[in-house]
């Protein structure tokens, strides 16, 4: 692939996924009060899912396909900084970091779309005793809170600030990109970084949703440089 060819499809690749979050994020909000509702029991959550099954399923598979685009993302951002050529030892190993992330954030998302509905359906079944149902309530609080943990903590925030820390400092080393390209990826890296706290028990609330907002306009800001850049002006 050429430079040209190169910075064209890294850009549009970088604008689409800043834009491709908000989809899962207006449908899922309107649904089922998404992502506040991560939090919530088994016994609101559940019969909702029966209620709102079909755009849950939406929702979560657009979000699944922007976690897997992220990949892409990965890939060619490594190709940018590196400006073509083969990648050096730390790239390579921020494209692993982007790699886990996409894996451990589809594993969070597949929750909502195979385990989580068939708990919702034996639920909501009226012949079943209090007992199971408050077996399911466990298994449901269980589920959720260690693929969670995998899918937010993990994917979210630990890898994607790892990735993105790496690509942003050797974007800082580079002539070839505005400095502050470099600057503000640092600057949502730490922001990011903020969501590891839930480890802790700390609850952040409404900030996670800014600390992603942050990661979505770096994927915009960069997109739109990549467009305008002279190797692809020329």
């Amino acid at each position: 692939m050429s430079i040209k060819a190169l910075y064209r499809t890294a850009g549009l690749v970088l604008i689409v996924e800043s834009l491709l979050l908000f989809v899962p994020v207006f449908i899922l909000g309107a649904a089922i009060n998404w992502p506040a509702s991560l939090g919530e029991p088994a016994s609101i959550m559940l019969p909702l899912l029966i209620k709102k099954a079909e755009p849950v399923r939406i929702g979560y598979l657009i979000y699944l396909l922007y976690s897997i685009l992220f990949w892409v993302v990965a890939l060619l951002t490594a190709r940018v900084v590196s400006n073509g050529e083969t990648n050096p030892v730390w790239l390579q190993v921020a494209t692993g970091f982007g790699i886990a992330s996409t894996v451990t954030r589809c594993l969070g998302i597949i929750r909502w779309l195979v385990p989580m509905p068939a708990l919702a359906q034996v639920y909501a079944d009226p012949a079943i005793s209090a007992q199971t149902r408050e077996a399911i309530a466990v298994v449901y609080k269980t589920l959720n809170d260690y693929a969670g943990s995998v899918g937010e903590v993990l994917g979210v925030s630990l890898f994607t600030v790892l990735w993105l820390t790496i690509i942003s400092i050797y974007l800082l080393r580079s002539r070839t990109l505005p400095r502050w390209l470099g600057i503000f990826g640092i600057v949502a890296a730490l922001f990011l970084a903020t969501q590891l706290i839930e480890l802790f028990g700390v609850d952040l609330g409404a900030f996670i949703s800014v600390s992603v907002t942050m990661l979505q306009l770096w994927f915009l800001a960069a997109g739109v440089t990549l467009l305008r850049h002279k190797n692809v002006q020329a």
